[in-house]
């Protein structure tokens, strides 16, 4: 660790990820993590010796996450925004992590041409969950990206997955559940088999709100459903599990992104 003040700009600010001392740097006036990301980082998994990909990162939360939880041999994120990104390389060095995550400016659309065919063992992605044309724009233009299909859609998203995945990787993704036949449908038709999903519940009296799911390249159609992740108690405070997974005892900023 080093002069936190040499790593941020004007405006931003250093959140805690509360595992092995690591902090990632933030702007409020674009897009922040999630509880989204956070619940993505520890259904995933990276083997020892596996490299791992994770498709617009943003400022990098997801590959810092999983150094800090697994044992992987290397960890790189995709961002087509050059601002978000620029903060994800500050964040990969504030934390001494620059030979193990690597960060790339560029287009999901391009992932195949930039990184190479059967070149992870592990992708993870955390897409923009709602359709291009579904609601309304924000004005501002980094939230709109992060959330809508603005600049790729699911099927680029599992197009160029499909290419960049070793025979047998997998692909980790949290999404909506109102999406999943259409999700389950386009896995299958190139050749990411649904392989795990579990649920997400604000409460467990309300309907899911998010989705983990786990696909293998050329898998076998059988798919497992884990008992549902949920978030809150009857009290209305956080669960046992969200706690533990969060790696604290006290309540995390839970900010449901997109």
């Amino acid at each position: 660790m080093t002069n936190r003040e040499s790593f941020l700009r004007e405006g931003e600010r250093l959140d805690d990820l509360q595992i092995k001392g690591y902090k990632v740097i933030q702007s409020p006036g674009r897009f922040c993590f999630g509880t989204d990301a956070v619940l993505l980082s520890s259904f995933a998994k990276v083997r020892r010796g596996e490299r791992a990909l994770d498709l617009g990162t943003g400022t990098g939360i997801l590959p810092i996450l999983l150094e800090a939880k697994n044992e992987g041999a290397c960890y790189e994120g995709l961002e087509v925004q050059e601002e978000s990104a620029d903060m994800a390389r500050r964040s990969v060095e504030y934390n001494g992590l620059s030979d193990k995550v690597k960060i790339v400016t560029g287009d999901i659309k391009e992932a195949g041409r930039l990184f190479g065919a059967a070149s992870f063992e592990v992708i993870t992605v955390n897409p923009p969950y709602m359709p291009g044309d579904h609601g309304l724009k924000n004005d501002n233009s980094a939230l709109y990206i992060a959330r809508h299909e603005a600049l790729c859609t699911l099927d680029d998203v599992l197009r160029e997955s499909a290419k960049i995945l070793k025979e047998r990787g997998r692909l980790y993704m949290v999404h909506r559940p109102f999406r999943l036949p259409e999700i389950f449908a386009k896995m299958c038709m190139y050749k990411i088999e649904p392989k795990r999903m579990r649920m997400v519940h604000p409460r467990l009296d309300k309907e899911p709100n998010m989705v983990l799911i786990e696909g293998l390249k050329g898998g076998n159609p059988r798919l497992s459903v884990e008992p549902p992740l949920v978030v809150c108690d009857s009290g209305g405070g956080y669960t046992e599990e969200l706690l533990n997974i969060y790696g604290r005892g006290d309540d995390p900023q839970v900010n449901k992104g997109g």
